[in-house]
């Protein structure tokens, strides 16, 4: 079995991965990518030098091709056409390849059923901090996936962040915190550039200082031991002007509020698996 990972498939998120991969080590001559269109191939053969990008439209065998002989698979197209590329593929797959999805909402079993008996598979749910190295990916293994196979899976993640391992009831909660969080930063951080315009700052200047305190602010959470109940507190003065807007987050019920939408991003994960099955 060869060192090569296969990324069928290469969007946003499966590039972002691919992205930290590379920039921790990954050798590029061991990775080979699906895409749909020649010119997006050449794009991402440019953008990543040295790595193999295959386009459908120019080889419609591309997905096998880039299957066989691979030691990692990563599924990376939206839920609703992972269970076919599963099977597209299957005959392709050495009984040692390890298949990997990053779909949110396609289950293990689902994916099982559409491969070889016996295939080892682990469910896999990254964010898209990943490209930067800095992403969190968990593993969730399959039935037949051995702890060396899932090492093995961590070990080829690693360089897009940090793995956690969580069993695969945990998947829904967890895409709803690390998965979706980057939009809540995101989200956050447009608000906070809104509310300085409506305080008379001019747009690009608040913008510029939204951008760079939320990301300010996230490498002080990335600090060894750093939690952000200590960091607030360390800003929160008493009786100062932070304080009050903290008061006043509290007054509107903001963590209720994240909490909502969290339990809200859960379980339309749930739904999605239910839709798919």
């Amino acid at each position: 079995m060869s060192n090569r990972i296969a990324f069928l498939g290469c969007g946003s998120m499966n590039e972002a991965v691919m992205s930290g991969m590379l920039a921790a080590g990954t050798d590029p001559a061991d990775v080979v990518a699906t895409v749909r269109r020649a010119e997006r191939a050449a794009e991402l053969a440019q953008r990543h030098h040295g790595i193999t990008a295959i386009a459908g439209e120019e080889e419609p065998d591309n997905n096998k091709q880039a299957a066989t002989g691979s030691a990692v698979v990563i599924l990376g197209v939206k839920p609703v056409g992972i269970i076919d590329l599963a099977r597209e593929v299957s005959g392709s797959l050495s009984p040692k390849t390890i298949v990997v999805s990053v779909a949110a909402a396609v289950s293990i079993a689902q994916l099982e059923a559409a491969l070889p008996a016996g295939q080892p598979v682990v469910r896999s749910m990254p964010n898209t901090p990943a490209k930067l190295g800095r992403g969190v990916v968990s593993v969730s293994p399959g039935t037949n996936c051995s702890a060396d196979q899932l090492q093995l899976v961590k070990d080829v993640l690693k360089g897009a962040g940090t793995v956690v391992e969580v069993p695969e009831e945990q998947v829904d909660a967890l895409s709803a915190i690390s998965g979706s969080g980057p939009a809540y930063a995101f989200y956050l951080a447009e608000a906070m550039a809104a509310a300085g315009v409506e305080l008379g700052l001019d747009p690009d200047l608040s913008l510029l200082l939204a951008r760079e305190t939320v990301a300010g602010a996230g490498l002080m959470l990335a600090e060894p031991g750093a939690h952000p109940t200590a960091l607030r507190k360390a800003v929160t003065s008493p009786n100062g002007t932070t304080e009050r807007a903290i008061a006043t987050f509290d007054e509107r019920g903001m963590p209720a509020i994240i909490a909502d939408g969290a339990r809200a991003a859960a379980a339309r994960a749930a739904e999605i698996t239910k839709q798919l099955a």
